[in-house]
């Protein structure tokens, strides 16, 4: 049974897809009212009783059976995320390799993470209680996922559900829906139970719906925080994990390796065309080193090739649309009429928006402060690791933020200084492995992906105690 035949009969008209790249028809998905929320309930909840009672060993099967397929099928998968959402081939084959990686952790997950001994004699008059608790499926999850890593983000969402025994109710982004239906269909075709995972396509409406469902027990979401507050309003009492973006900084010392650092910079600023949420946005570089590091990072960018993702020698491909380029580049003159300096880029070819790299922007500008989701990135001197860890601090949300020093004592006090959900020294901050801990700070932070600590948000513990007295 394939993915297409998941959906429930639409009456709305489907939704073409096309690519970013060159504007060419993809294909189209049928869409659900929100009226067939209903339905789409009852099947998930069957779901969740055939999930439920999965023995450990089949969700461990279904999942790594899953990954080899998608392995066997690795050029086809990267070729429909390079379609769909622009990325070069050369990162659609990483994204590719990184689900693989994500459902293989999973599947591991679904073997040993089933629960720990409680040690009730460690209690005064508990010395004849001995027990346990478990880790149970919390039932139905609603999955909602963003265009950028159409992929693999979905797998964090799925893998982890699947492993802890629920259901889910897969709302992957209109833009790029044909990575989502294909690794489905590859979960069904390792095994899975019809109605354990159900994909729908939709609107807001659909969204609301789905999420505000008292048979939800779980909401995750990957996106903006718009939507992310939206949602909160609308869920009720029920989990939330959200990762709703960040503005990444990456701050530079004197004593850095020069090139390692120019080298991660560029990478973590440009990769998927910007369209990162833990790519460096914001390069602070010490006072003495700057002017070295910003001719050498400018000269670098203006090496990176931008145009058609299919090449293996393309650097930088499309954005997910024109109209969204279009964002980027209001984005930069409104930054240059505050008093930024533009160093290079800051020019458009439909959905290519080439790599821009700014100094000068002023601290209470937007795009200092807010997440720009662009091949986009400033650069600002600073005098002291005080002064970088500040301006790092600066905006109200966060997820990683990188440095790079040879100094250990430096590295560690900025790593516990800094308000983020990762501090990556020796890397930029887009550096990510699937099997730690992923998600924000301050505002918005909700939850955690990263398969073991998704997995545990998905689940939830049943204490068992025996009283021998």
């Amino acid at each position: 049974m394939t993915a297409a035949r998941l959906h429930i009969k639409a009456r709305l008209p489907p939704v073409s897809v096309y690519s970013p790249f060159d504007g060419s028809l993809i294909g189209s998905i049928d869409t659900t009212e929100a009226s067939d929320v209903d339905e789409l309930i009852a099947r998930a909840r069957r779901g969740a009783e055939l999930s439920r009672n999965l023995p450990r060993h089949k969700r461990a099967s279904i999942l790594e059976g899953g990954a080899q397929l998608i392995e066997r099928r690795r050029d086809a998968f990267a070729e429909t995320i390079v379609r769909e959402a622009g990325k070069t081939i050369v990162q659609a084959r990483k994204e590719v390799d990184r689900c693989v990686n994500t459902l293989k952790l999973s599947a591991e997950e679904a073997k040993r993470n089933a629960g720990e001994i409680v040690p009730f004699d460690a209690f005064a008059g508990s010395e004849q209680r001995q027990g346990w608790f478990t880790r149970e499926p919390l039932g139905i999850i609603a999955a909602i996922t963003p265009y950028n890593d159409p992929l693999n983000l979905v797998a964090h969402k799925l893998g982890p559900a699947i492993a802890g025994g629920n259901a889910v109710l897969l709302k992957p982004s209109n833009l790029t829906p044909f990575s989502a239906i294909n690794l489905v269909d590859a979960l069904l075709e390792a095994g899975l139970p019809d109605d354990v995972i159900i994909i729908a396509h939709g609107d807001r409406e659909l969204v609301t719906a789905l999420i505000s469902s008292r048979h939800v027990r779980m909401v995750s979401f990957t996106g903006g925080f718009t939507t992310g507050e939206a949602i909160s309003r609308a869920a009720g009492l029920k989990k939330l994990a959200m990762e709703l973006g960040g503005n990444a900084p990456v701050i530079v010392m004197n004593d850095c390796n020069f090139d390692k650092a120019v080298e991660g910079s560029v990478s973590g600023a440009f990769w998927a065309a910007g369209q990162n949420c833990i790519g460096a946005q914001r390069i602070l570089v010490q006072s003495d080193l700057y002017e070295r590091f910003r001719n050498a990072f400018v000269e670098r960018t203006k090496n990176l090739k931008a145009g058609d993702p299919f090449r293996d020698d393309t650097d930088v491909g499309p954005m997910i649309s024109v109209q969204v380029a279009e964002r980027a580049e209001a984005a930069v003159n409104e930054a240059i009429h505050a008093g930024a300096t533009v160093l290079c880029g800051n020019y458009r070819d439909g959905s290519i928006y080439h790599p821009t790299v700014l100094e000068g922007t002023p601290l209470t500008c937007r795009l200092w402060n807010e997440e720009v989701f662009a091949p986009i990135v400033m650069l600002a001197p600073f005098e002291t690791i005080d002064e970088a860890i500040e301006m790092a601090n600066d905006p109200e949300y966060s997820l990683h933020a990188g440095i790079f020093t040879t100094d250990l004592n430096v590295a560690l006090d900025a790593a516990n200084r800094i308000e983020a959900g990762g501090v990556m020294i020796n890397d930029s901050s887009d550096y990510r492995f699937d099997a730690m801990p992923f998600g924000g700070f301050k505002y918005g932070s909700m939850g955690r992906e990263g398969v073991r600590f998704a997995y545990e948000d998905m689940t939830q513990p049943k204490v068992v105690c025996i009283n021998r007295g």
